[in-house]
């Protein structure tokens, strides 16, 4: 290494030091979250995104729209449409989001949002951001909440992982030291902890659930996830009937699948990566990926979304109408309620579970084999007027 490269990615750390250190500063003077029941109008964008994106958003606003009539017709509720987010528009802006998409979702409060395309290495696009990561950023989207039910099999898990910190913070921003020598940064604030735990404590509260586990690899990574930890610890300790206990990724990862000890978790706080790669895993014990929505929240913004991927393959081969909406449904679900329709928030999530395991008179496959993804809605649809009947 010579002194200059040496010296090029010391300037480089020090400017990602001091962005990190003002949104640390910035974070920690925030205000409260907003009360969305108290709007005169609640604003939801439509963010249909990349590949089969725009089909199932566009089916999963479809069903909004069928049970928010009523706020529509009465002006309290507004559908936006936000189109710009597809891979070839950033691509050519060279953005994770285009200004002007960003413009618009910011005059939003809640946004459903498809999936986007992420490039990697090797695959024509730019280097650009993940879309995802920068809208969390740009939002302060700091918590991303998943939960996970099977009864028959005694689940019942809600994730809340770190969104804005940890190992995606600066995800694209690495250095490259040398031609054998490249770095990569984790970062975790205190306030960006104490949040993301508060969050999963109040909601463990909220919901009457008895144990909050805090998963790590602090005796490993000592310093960041140390922090994580113990500052999600001292948080715990404000609720004291609350069991808080401690799990490092790994082993909870093996313990995940152990249907004895399984049954006993509940409530989920970790930092980003782990909460990426865990929530995938539980997602199978339901269905999959294809049947878990989620939560991203702010103290100003919320986004809802699929968790899997935007599918190009399927785009490419014509098969786009036969999409799976029941993740973006789900997600639909969780904006309900955190909008405060809770009751339409049960009415979709029952329907969803009869449309997708206990009646199951369409289903989706993928291909034309099964049934498309406006059918399902349609089903969907059917389903929550004999609900509402």
């Amino acid at each position: 290494m010579t002194e200059a490269q040496k010296q090029s990615a010391l300037a480089h750390f020090s400017v990602l030091i001091d962005e990190q250190d003002a949104r640390a500063q910035a974070i920690a003077a925030q205000s409260d979250f907003v009360d969305y029941t108290k709007l005169d109008k609640l604003i939801i964008g439509v963010c249909g995104g990349d590949g089969i994106g725009p089909t199932i958003t566009a089916e999963s606003a479809r069903v909004l729209e069928y049970l928010l009539a009523e706020d529509v017709s009465a002006g309290k509720v507004e559908f936006r449409v936000i189109d710009g987010l597809t891979i070839e528009n950033r691509a050519a802006c060279g953005k994770a989001i285009p200004d002007d998409v960003l413009a618009a979702l910011k005059e939003c409060h809640v946004i459903l949002k498809g999936p986007t395309t992420t490039p990697q290495a090797g695959d024509g696009w730019p280097n650009i951001e993940s879309a995802n990561v920068a809208m969390r950023k740009a939002l302060d989207l700091f918590a991303n909440m998943r939960p996970v039910r099977v009864p028959e099999a005694g689940i019942d898990w809600t994730f809340f992982r770190e969104n804005t910190e940890g190992a995606y913070a600066v995800g694209s921003r690495g250095v490259n030291v040398t031609d054998e020598l490249a770095l990569d940064f984790v970062v975790t604030t205190s306030e960006g902890t104490r949040r993301i735990a508060r969050l999963a404590y109040e909601f463990a509260r909220a919901n009457g659930k008895e144990r909050v586990s805090v998963v790590s690899k602090a005796n490993v990574i000592k310093t960041t996830d140390g922090k994580f930890l113990n500052l999600a610890k001292e948080i715990g300790g404000e609720y004291p009937e609350i069991t808080t206990d401690e799990w490092y990724i790994d082993i909870l990862t093996a313990k995940l699948i152990d249907e004895k000890r399984r049954r006993d978790f509940r409530v989920f706080v970790l930092p980003n990566l782990y909460g990426d790669i865990i929530t995938d895993e539980a997602a199978e014990f339901q269905g999959g990926v294809g049947t878990a929505g989620s939560a991203n929240i702010g103290k100003r913004y919320a986004m809802f979304e699929a968790i899997h991927g935007s599918a190009p393959r399927m785009v490419r081969e014509g098969r786009a109408q036969y999409a799976d909406p029941c993740s973006m449904l789900r997600a639909a679900a969780m904006l309900l309620a955190h909008i405060g329709r809770t009751a339409g928030a049960a009415q979709l999530n029952e329907a969803l579970d009869i449309c997708m395991t206990h009646e199951r008179k369409l289903v989706i496959t993928g291909r034309d084999s099964g049934c498309t993804c406006r059918e399902f809605g349609a089903y969907v649809c059917g389903t929550l007027e004999k609900l509402r009947a």
